[in-house]
């Protein structure tokens, strides 16, 4: 079985396609369904196959699609009602992991009837519901051989998505046990892997692996040589990072036959300027870097942001790599391609869209994380999961209390595949990525005011997800209760409601240097729902005046 192949089977009507495509996102994963990929192929509707060339040649174009589809890696499956009816169509499906989406003939014919874009199915002609029964007996058994199953009558579906999940997280564990480590599995530049990639991001141009694994820095070398990089490895660290991990990382480019060479730069937000990227820019032409050459990104946001920065640009752009070391750069600054650096007038606002070639997240890193660092990166996984994965947001509040004790690779890897999503749907926030700026408007705006390094970045995110928040009830799109669930998460990490001493004007102006603003109006990312956000403009200046009394003192 491949263990990065997820498989959905069931009637029509239970819901495939939309679990299918959640689940996806969740993981960072493909989705593809073999009716649209037959339709595709055929240049025909389903329905008219049916008419023209009867249903056997149809399970035959069915079968063409599976084998394509399962053969994939990363990639979420939904299949035609009837696929699992044949012997080869099963042997395909099998392939991956199957899960049967359980839904009543009553419940699978209410939706169908209810969708009006459902093109007319061709066996489900007359009483819906009388023949998806009769389909269910026939194919139950069929059904049946799924690995599991999920029950989706009384769940919505982003519910239905996270069970799923959840299924195969627990699966991949049990199928996985005394398996070897990373660096002795399948990992190729075509994207192949074993189960440590939390996920893949995939752009108009490229794709990379995300790895989270303990003990993954030791493999460093390995995938560098995997993903096809050859030059030298020019590893750029920070002065609290480098005396921790450098050499350790240096020998394993060595080990794997890089010849490489380290450089630090001053540690904190204050030195992410033009000026430290000029530092590393001197260094790198002293070197005679070469176009084949690649930068190794160790340390955390600001060694991702800035170093990625100086890759991207130095000789019109050469590769890099990113090993994050901190919580916040794991689930955030590391994915997604967003490199950069600060401005007096605001926070990230020279940069480029640059992707890495691959990020090695080793969650043994944050053994030494001091313990501010740590609490300020929990504000980004917490905002995964109050943008897009309300599962999420339950899972941390069972957890809370104890922010170094909730510190998994599994918990890190599922903010991951949230980020990895998003980033592989809107590289560059023309959409759905703007979503991930939950907070980071004021946020932003205090980091600026303040003076960069006064609050760290989760800090600040914190306080503006706060008003972000009030914002948001109102509004009138969350609840009071739904806000105070969100600030009782926030606390139970450490994370601050309220900073002091920050001029309200001043915050204010700041938002309007913002990159998300439009037209001198600025876009408000808030929730309306735990898991579900929402872009607004024209927000009432009252309304962002008091929230910003609310969270500065």
């Amino acid at each position: 079985m491949n263990p990065n192949c997820i498989v959905l089977v069931g009637l029509s009507g239970s819901g495939k396609s939309t679990v299918g495509e959640l689940v996806a996102r969740k993981l960072g994963w493909q989705f593809v369904d073999t009716d649209a990929m037959v339709e595709e192929a055929a240049g025909i509707p389903v329905a008219h196959i049916f008419s023209r060339e009867g249903e056997a040649a149809f399970r035959s174009r069915e079968r063409t699609a599976l084998a394509e589809a399962t053969a994939r890696d990363n990639v979420v499956v939904a299949t035609g009602g009837g696929a699992v009816t044949s012997a080869e169509g099963r042997d395909l499906i099998g392939r991956g992991f199957v899960v049967w989406l359980v839904v009543s003939p009553e419940r699978a014919a209410g939706r169908l009837q209810a969708n009006p874009d459902t093109e007319e199915r061709p066996l489900l002609e007359g009483d819906a519901a009388g023949r998806l029964r009769r389909l269910l007996e026939e194919r139950r058994a069929f059904y049946e051989l799924a690995d599991a199953a999920v029950d989706v009558d009384a769940l919505t579906p982003e519910q239905s998505a996270a069970e799923v999940v959840n299924l195969w997280r627990e699966a991949r564990g049990q199928a996985t046990a005394g398996r070897r480590r990373f660096g002795a599995e399948e990992f190729d530049s075509t994207g192949q892997h074993g189960p440590a990639v939390a996920a893949v991001v995939r752009t108009a141009h490229t794709q990379y692996p995300v790895i989270v694994q303990p003990g993954v820095l030791g493999e460093l070398g390995a995938v560098c040589r995997e993903r096809g990089l050859r030059g030298r490895a020019f590893v750029v660290s920070d002065t609290v990072v480098g005396p921790l991990y450098l050499e350790a990382s240096l020998d394993t480019l060595r080990d794997s036959g890089f010849a490489a060479h380290g450089f630090t730069i001053p540690s904190g937000e204050e030195h992410k300027t033009l000026g430290t990227v000029q530092l590393v820019y001197d260094w790198l032409l002293s070197e005679r870097v070469e176009r084949s050459d690649f930068v190794v990104c160790l340390g955390g946001g600001v060694v991702t942001d800035l170093g990625g920065f100086a890759a991207a640009t130095c000789l019109r752009g050469i590769d890099f790599v990113h090993v994050p070391t901190s919580l916040l750069a794991m689930v955030d600054a590391s994915v997604g391609g967003k490199t950069g650096v600060d401005h007096p007038l605001g926070k990230n606002l020279i940069g480029a869209f640059a992707q890495p070639r691959a990020v090695l997240i080793d969650t043994r890193l944050l053994d030494t994380l001091p313990r501010r660092q740590l609490v300020e990166g929990w504000a980004e996984v917490i905002k995964h999961g109050l943008i897009l994965d309300e599962g999420l947001v339950l899972d941390l509040e069972e957890g809370a209390g104890n922010p170094r004790a909730m510190v998994s690779p599994d918990l890190i890897a599922r903010s991951v595949a949230i980020k990895a999503a998003v980033v592989s749907e809107d590289e560059r926030e023309a959409g759905q990525r703007t979503l991930l700026n939950y907070g980071h408007t004021i946020g932003h705006a205090i980091e600026a005011v303040a003076g960069y390094g006064t609050y760290l970045h989760g800090e600040a995110v914190a306080v503006g997800m706060h008003a972000a928040g009030i914002i948001s009830v109102e509004l009138g799109l969350l609840t009071p209760g739904e806000l105070e669930r969100q600030q009782r998460l926030l606390a139970a990490y450490g994370l601050p409601e309220r900073v002091q001493g920050v001029d309200i004007e001043a915050v204010l102006t700041a938002t309007l240097s913002d990159k998300k603003v439009r037209a001198g109006s600025v876009r408000w990312v808030l929730l309306e729902g735990i898991g579900r956000a929402v872009v607004r403009e024209g927000v009432p200046d009252d309304v962002v005046r008091k929230a910003a009394r609310a969270v500065l003192q």
